[in-house]
């Protein structure tokens, strides 16, 4: 689940990345029934800064 999410973190649109929510539906639709909270909690472990902060520009 760390690599999808750092994958799809990686993937996303620097001037609107993702929210933890969107995360989730995204990870929901690859089959991964995943909350918001806890895609929170492994961005967090992942050193991964909210969206608001990885917004480009």
């Amino acid at each position: 689940m760390r690599e999808l999410i750092r994958r799809l973190v990686a993937e996303e649109d620097s001037a609107k990345p993702l929210s933890d929510s969107e995360l989730a539906e995204r990870l929901t639709q690859q089959g991964v029934q995943v909350a918001r909270r806890t895609v929170a909690k492994y961005r967090e472990a992942l050193r991964i800064p909210p969206a608001n902060l990885r917004k480009a520009g």
